[in-house]
């Protein structure tokens, strides 16, 4: 009888060793999930929205002759900011500044993005070089009503030269851009510095087409856009696997790309263009989604799609 109670009872402390542990696992596994989430969802915001900035820069140099030459600018200015010429002794400058109006549907912008660039220069020059300074441009996601504020330098280099009203005679245009240091201040109050290493391609195809790659190394990892420590204090880096596409005949819109976070949790895949399935799709006429892929330390995959 005592031999069958203690049987009984090892019985029943290893079964509560193994739910306990099962349990910790499930409970490691969903923190992991929502981490690597957040991280692609601050990571995508960031890059999307500098992105969107640089297109508005564009747009606001363009505008100018002082700035790009004699010709005017056939693109639009950014619907939610005013864009001012207020040029000094020494450097041309323009200053967007974003007033909050809800005009994308999506999305709120607020601050100040300053384009200084020597008057010894003009933006269609081959090698020419801006400086876009970020003060505190804040976006707020209209969904969730969750922000991010962006501070810091980018430097801009026309590495062809030209102008993109010209795009469409003249084939191709390449812009460069970089930072040793860009302040994301994320919802949660955390503020944490990234660098950044783009090249963006501009072609013309009904409209313009953007084509982003990174242009950073650290060992055997290429073609890295961005990198630093995200919100969470884990040193991350970002590699564009699949150009970032951006379409004008889909309203400026990301359409396709992939990205790869490393030196995380776990390696994590994000595929954009998807519709709600999954699937790669064109321009809709409502969201987009993305698709992201992470497979655990147990070898078990996990996919979410989520709208951008």
């Amino acid at each position: 009888m005592k031999k069958t109670f203690r049987f009984l009872l090892f019985t029943v402390i290893a079964g509560s060793v193994t739910f306990t542990s099962c349990k910790k696992s499930d409970d490691t596994t969903s923190d992991n999930s929502s981490q690597l989430t957040t991280h692609s969802d601050d990571q995508s915001r960031f890059s999307n929205e500098s992105d969107a900035a640089m297109n508005d820069a564009d747009a606001a140099i363009e505008s100018f002759p002082a700035f790009s030459g004699r010709e005017q600018s056939t693109l639009m200015l950014p619907c939610d900011a005013t864009v001012v010429l207020d040029s000094t002794a020494t450097d041309r400058r323009v200053t967007i500044t974003y007033n909050g109006t809800n005009c994308s549907g999506t999305r709120t912008r607020t601050g100040v993005v300053v384009l200084t660039m020597p008057l010894g220069q003009r933006w269609v020059m081959p090698g020419a070089t801006l400086t876009a300074t970020f003060q505190n441009l804040k976006i707020t996601r209209l969904s969730d009503n969750k922000s991010i504020t962006i501070n810091g330098n980018h430097i801009v280099k026309n590495v062809t030269g030209g102008r993109l009203a010209q795009l469409s005679s003249l084939g191709t245009i390449v812009h460069e851009i970089s930072s040793t240091g860009m302040n994301v201040t994320f919802d949660n109050g955390s503020t944490r510095s990234w660098q950044v290493a783009k090249k963006r391609t501009f072609t013309y195809d009904n409209g313009i087409v953007i084509r982003t790659i990174g242009t950073h190394t650290e060992g055997s990892i290429t073609g890295i856009s961005e990198w630093g420590t995200n919100r969470f204090g884990d040193a991350f880096v970002t590699a564009i696997t699949e150009p970032m596409t951006i379409r004008q005949d889909c309203n400026f819109r990301l359409v396709s790309g992939q990205v790869t976070h490393s030196r995380l949790l776990a390696t994590v895949v994000v595929t954009f263009g998807l519709d709600v399935t999954g699937a790669p799709t064109t321009c809709p006429a409502g969201v987009f989604y993305y698709k992201l892929v992470w497979t655990g330390a147990n070898g078990v995959t996990r996919t979410y799609i989520l709208p951008y």
